[in-house]
């Protein structure tokens, strides 16, 4: 079988650019350093995009490349110092206050996000975009069960952190 003709680069970023920007929010607080990590994502998706054999689909392809350069990312990070999921469909017929309500559980599920450990904040986000557990696995280059298990456990962090019952 052939491989599919690469896609152009400016289709990938339309159809996948929101996704990216969640994932680079996933790694990234601070607005700058988000936009940096998103410009270096949008880079390294471009420079990959020869190598996208169809053997996944582009979509699990594009966010595989994503994390692995938002790790890479951050280990530069970590090394330079020395060691919005945001929801796009609000309700129109929510009240002020509800929105901000809204606004918060979601600032305080990012934060807590971010706070749980690389291989469990990888399968959140990439639950959170609707990817099935075997795409997940896919994407991160491990089995279907482990993927299971460490959204298992975020789940329960999670939980735990945000003071929900499971």
């Amino acid at each position: 079988m052939d491989a599919p003709a690469s896609p152009r680069i400016e289709d990938v970023l339309a159809e996948q650019g929101p996704m990216l920007a969640r994932i680079a929010g996933s790694y990234e607080a601070e607005p700058a350093r988000r936009d940096d990590l998103l410009q270096e994502v949008s880079l390294a998706v471009w420079k990959a995009l020869p190598r996208w054999r169809g053997e996944s689909s582009l979509r699990t392809f594009v966010a595989r490349v994503a994390h692995n350069r938002a790790i890479d990312h951050l280990a530069r990070e970590r090394n330079a110092r020395g060691e919005e999921l945001h929801d796009e469909h609000p309700d129109p017929g929510a009240t002020p206050v509800q929105h901000a309500e809204a606004h918060q559980r979601r600032a305080g599920l990012v934060a807590a996000v971010r706070q749980l450990p690389l291989g469990q904040r990888q399968v959140v986000v990439l639950a959170l975009e609707g990817f099935a557990l075997r795409e997940i696995g896919e994407a991160l280059g491990v089995e279907e069960n482990t993927v299971a298990q460490r959204l298992s456990r975020a789940r329960r962090q999670l939980n735990e952190w945000l003071g929900e019952t499971a």
